[in-house]
């Protein structure tokens, strides 16, 4: 079930936190390397929260927190039209079970619900989403060599991506 928060209860924040750590430690590249600590997987979702940010959350078939992903919508007035997806998350124990893709659709669907028609996205060239978003209509932009940090150090390239609706 994926579903759309508004705030965060207790139960979905603790499962938040255990999902950030999980996918960092696994290797995700979504702006932090492992080991990330609680308290710095906590403060970060402590402020995902704030006007204009919409986030999704998947859950398993037995209620546990899997999956999640971000819409940040633009504020500015020449950019209404805009959004940028950001930390699409799968946990590790969840992956290729299509929650990602799932994640995605529910994403464009609020996108376009927001009058967004323009979607972008950046992603670590080479990483398995890169073919989830070709797969879903996404257009590649553009390259940026050594973009991120990899957790083994190395300097990672990164793919920019957008979706006309």
């Amino acid at each position: 079930m994926i579903r759309e928060v508004a705030q965060l209860s207790p139960e979905d924040f603790e499962a938040l936190v255990e999902l950030l750590i999980a996918v960092v430690d696994d290797g995700a590249s979504i702006g932090f390397l492992p080991p990330l600590s609680r308290a710095a997987a906590a403060a970060y979702w402590t402020q995902v929260l704030e006007p204009g940010t919409v986030l999704l959350v998947a859950h398993d078939a037995d209620d546990r927190l899997v999956g999640s992903v971000q819409l940040h919508l633009a504020q500015r007035p020449n950019a209404r039209h805009r959004a940028e997806v950001t930390r699409l998350m799968v946990h590790p124990v969840a992956r290729r079970r299509g929650l990602g893709r799932r994640l995605m659709l529910a994403l464009e669907h609020v996108a376009q619900r927001e009058g967004r028609s323009l979607l972008v996205l950046d992603t670590r060239s080479g990483d398995p989403s890169n073919a989830l978003y070709q797969q879903l209509g996404y257009l590649e932009a553009g390259r940026i060599p050594r973009y991120a940090r990899s957790a083994s150090g190395q300097l990672d390239g990164t793919v920019f991506y957008y979706k006309e609706r």
